[in-house]
């Protein structure tokens, strides 16, 4: 392929983390065609990328919207969070939540929201005063000075889950859910502005994605069965997994992730509400470059 070739494909930001199968799995596999371009990578790394103007789309943090609402569109009714325990976002302890006043935990630096979500929850939930580190919650495990507790999330969570050090855990989806009521997100599909701008979408990446998620709910035989093949859950507890993830964004949903965006902007970790602006096709499409 040509440096010109190359610069015309549409790049779409893809999680390599086992929650977004069902809405990547369809596009890698050729069940339902497209023009994309796939560029794998965590969150946080998507995140950058996605904000440099380096991808046209892609499945970020729920706060990387909030923070640069202004270079984004929402892909519509599309997002990943969960109506209660979520399994992949946990926070391992050595002791109960309730004692962890004055602790050191370890945090990710490869999911700013779940980070944003434990710094909430530790501090107007719990009521408790912590430090944070970043660092590598397996390799920090296998240290001689393992954390007292730590946030793990994704793939590294589902792994980790069950480890006898750690016999403490506290679901983040969870505990969310016992706060507020509502839904938490955790990420959001973004569509770059400027990617709008300049005519990059010939399709509609909202309903591709969309027919993707679809088509995943009508073969979940088939999801479960590259599910087990990761090794991290039995095909028991896939299903437990994908059921309480959500991969819509309803009215009950946006709720959540505006509920998550005021308290950020109480706790002063975001300066401004954002407003949740969809991508619509039939309009945006018709925006172009302006004539140089």
């Amino acid at each position: 392929m040509s440096a010109a070739e190359a610069e015309k494909r549409v790049r779409l930001g893809r999680i390599s983390y086992l929650n977004v199968l069902p809405i990547y799995y369809p596009l890698e596999a050729g069940q339902i065609s497209h023009e994309y371009e796939l560029v794998y990578g965590p969150p946080a790394e998507l995140n950058r990328l996605m904000a440099a103007g380096n991808l046209d789309v892609a499945s970020t943090s729920s706060i990387e919207y909030a923070r640069n609402a202004d270079q984004y569109y929402l892909a519509p009714d599309l997002a990943i969070g969960s109506c209660g325990p979520v399994m992949s976002v946990l926070l391992l302890s050595q002791r109960p939540v309730e004692e962890l006043e004055g602790q050191t935990i370890l945090t990710t630096s490869q999911s700013h929201t779940s980070a944003a979500l434990l710094r909430l929850l530790l501090r107007y939930r719990y009521g408790l005063n912590v430090e944070y580190r970043t660092g590598s919650a397996s390799e920090q495990i296998a240290s001689e000075n393992p954390p007292e507790a730590l946030l793990a999330i994704g793939d590294e969570a589902l792994r980790l889950r069950n480890h006898p050090m750690y016999p403490y855990r506290v679901d983040m989806g969870e505990a969310w859910r016992e706060w507020t009521g509502l839904p938490f997100i955790f990420g959001v599909w973004v569509v770059s502005r400027d990617s709008v701008a300049r005519g990059r979408f010939s399709t509609d990446p909202a309903t591709m994605l969309q027919r993707a998620r679809d088509w995943s709910a009508a073969h979940m035989e088939t999801i479960l069965d590259i599910g087990e093949e990761r090794g991290y859950l039995n095909r028991e507890d896939l299903v437990e997994y994908f059921r309480g993830l959500v991969f819509t964004l309803g009215e009950e949903a946006q709720q959540g992730l505006r509920t998550f965006y005021q308290k950020l902007v109480e706790a002063g970790e975001l300066e401004r509400m954002p407003e949740l602006v969809f991508y619509d096709h039939t309009v945006h499409s018709r925006q172009t470059a302006p004539d140089n």
